[in-house]
């Protein structure tokens, strides 16, 4: 929902809010110990959707076809996913899962940022 929410900041309204409010809500909910694996496949599919429809609205913002960067965006969600269970998994067993945690969601903004400025 990251990059979603960062390409939504330019929308007005309702648009903006909500996916403000589902990118700040998928970052709580990951943290919960309730949250499915990222690698499941009904949630690797939704980031690799996500992750698609991003990189499809960004190039069409920009005039350009959409079908190569939808499949490297949903390909980028999917190695981000294994990156970020990986990195998680060590942090916890390091004792730093919360800040761990932190520290993939800033980088995940942080992505998202520099890789949607026009």
């Amino acid at each position: 929902m990251t990059p979603l929410a960062r390409l939504a900041l330019r929308k007005q309204g309702w648009i903006r809010i909500a996916a403000g409010a589902a990118a700040l809500g998928e970052m709580a909910f990951d943290k919960s110990r309730k949250a499915p694996s990222r690698l499941r496949p009904a949630p690797l599919a939704g980031r690799v959707a996500l992750g698609a429809v991003a990189g499809a609205t960004f190039a069409r913002r920009r005039g350009v076809g959409i079908a190569g960067p939808a499949i490297v965006a949903g390909l980028a969600a999917a190695g981000a996913s294994y990156a970020g269970a990986r990195w998680r998994a060590y942090a916890a067993d390091h004792d730093f899962a919360i800040p761990g945690a932190v520290a993939e969601d800033a980088a995940a903004v942080a992505l998202a940022w520099a890789s949607s400025r026009d």
